[in-house]
């Protein structure tokens, strides 16, 4: 081995320790990956830089409730739960900053007949992905094991679409980024704003 590539192995086994290159491996979103040899999922860079999981489950369970990770970009066909949660792939996404509808929740038309909200909600999301890829980036992880993100579909924020289309909520307790777009829904009578309702984190705790 020459001393330009002496230099370069001491230089990276420094900087990001020499357990990567000993067991090789991509690392993933989270700066880890599995070892092959040893067993195990290994992190190297980021919040979770020397540390030590039995699986990437693992890493996921214990970054609950409002722990951050470095951040992370999704992007694929995404598969629609409700007006605010999508999975694409094998990532369960809570759309950041906005509260919709639950599936199972009425509300009243202007003309104070019942209606089935959660699905006009759930069907609003639909129809603005179509048939797109959806891109979402976060970095942050509910109780839930979801990642609290924002989406989009080609340059469409669809947490702020929702909200102004009036099919969603501005989540306040948690972020105050879609409070205007919910005052223009609002005002226009959009969505669930054209007749009354109850709003998800009230009707939830019924």
């Amino acid at each position: 081995m020459n001393w330009h590539a002496k230099f370069l192995s001491a230089f990276l086994s420094l900087a990001f320790g020499s357990d990567v290159f000993a067991h090789g491996g991509r690392l993933d979103g989270l700066g880890c990956h599995y070892n092959k040899k040893k067993g195990g999922y290994h992190c190297h860079r980021g919040v979770l830089a020397g540390q030590e999981f039995s699986s990437k489950a693992e890493v996921l369970a214990t970054n609950q409730d409002g722990q951050k990770q470095p951040a992370m970009s999704f992007r694929g066909s995404a598969r629609i739960v409700d007006g605010d949660t999508i999975w694409i792939g094998n990532t369960k996404i809570r759309l950041h900053g906005i509260d919709a509808p639950e599936t199972r929740q009425k509300c009243y038309s202007k003309d104070k007949t019942e209606y089935s909200c959660g699905k006009a909600s759930t069907d609003a999301l639909r129809v603005l992905v179509g048939g797109d890829p959806v891109r979402c980036e976060g970095d942050t992880y509910d109780r839930y094991r979801r990642l609290i993100a924002t989406c989009y579909s080609g340059s469409l924020n669809l947490n702020a679409e929702l909200v102004r289309q009036g099919w969603a909520l501005a989540y306040r307790r948690y972020s105050k980024d879609y409070i205007s777009a919910e005052k223009e829904a609002q005002e226009a009578k959009r969505g669930i704003w054209a007749g009354e309702f109850l709003v998800p984190w009230e009707w939830r705790r019924n």
